[in-house]
């Protein structure tokens, strides 16, 4: 009878996005158990902005840490590839029967790579333990840093990539009392001009690289048009000509009309 083989956990450890002290105590323990730490760069031996975090704390990087290259592109072939890699080469550490952590910048729940990664791996080895250790997301950090409630009360909030295009944001904004737009770079300048013609300039914030030495708050929008801004960048967009607490009450108004049909 041939004994089963013994994987080790795969661990999503998620750091925050960007300041070491966001790092949960369940993180942290996990960076120190003794599992082998598997972290992503763009590139073959380019630095990694997840590892620069654990740095900054003051953890060393042990010598056998290992990258996954994760490339920058839309393009699927070269996308499927590299995931086939990445995902492979973690079953064959976990093979080992060694634990691995995984470093996760932000939230690993959130627009992350481990959930992909988790995933599938475990098309290759089903039975392989996969935890998540929840973190601190970008936004929740950027709104900490500027002072800006994300919402309150019965408000509405939506996180989406600006990559979803300027038609479908002009329309969430009149869904949504607040907007979290993500990874602006590519759409800043449209983006721009919509708020601007919105009249929303004043109520919207630009943070860059939160929680890290070289973090950026720009509450004057208008000064970043023509600008190359960093990946790592965000919008917060509060919309205060939106009626407050409009999709409850249209909720609401929709239920009472059902019960007074069914009556």
């Amino acid at each position: 009878m041939t004994t089963p083989k013994t994987y080790g956990k795969l661990i999503g450890a998620s750091l925050g996005p960007g300041d070491p002290e966001l790092i949960t105590r369940r993180g942290w323990a996990a960076l120190q158990s003794g599992a082998r730490w598997i972290y992503p760069v763009k590139k073959a031996e380019e630095n990694s902005y997840a590892l620069s975090i654990v740095e900054r704390g003051g953890l060393p990087v042990p010598a056998d840490a290992v990258e996954l290259v994760f490339p920058m592109t839309r393009d699927p072939a070269a996308l499927g590839k590299a995931w086939a890699l990445a995902a492979a080469r973690t079953v064959e550490l976990l093979a080992e029967g060694r634990d691995a952590v995984f470093l996760v910048e932000g939230d690993a729940s959130t627009f992350a790579t481990f959930g992909h990664l988790a995933r599938v791996v475990r098309e290759l080895v089903p039975h392989i333990d996969v935890e998540t250790i929840p973190g601190v997301s970008s936004f929740a950090a950027a709104a900490a840093a500027t002072g800006l409630p994300l919402a309150e009360e019965d408000e509405t909030l939506a996180v989406i990539p600006t990559a979803y295009g300027i038609e479908v944001i002009d329309h969430l904004l009149d869904e949504f009392d607040t907007l979290i737009l993500l990874k602006v770079k590519p759409l800043l300048d449209d983006v721009l001009g919509l708020l601007e013609r919105r009249g929303l300039l004043a109520t919207s914030c630009f943070i860059e690289k939160v929680g890290a030495p070289d973090e950026r708050v720009v509450r004057d929008l208008a000064t970043l048009k023509g600008e190359q801004v960093n990946y790592l960048s965000l919008l917060l967009v509060r919309n205060p000509k939106r009626q407050r607490g409009e999709l409850r009450r249209g909720c609401r108004q929709r239920q009472e009309a059902r019960e007074a049909a069914g009556a």
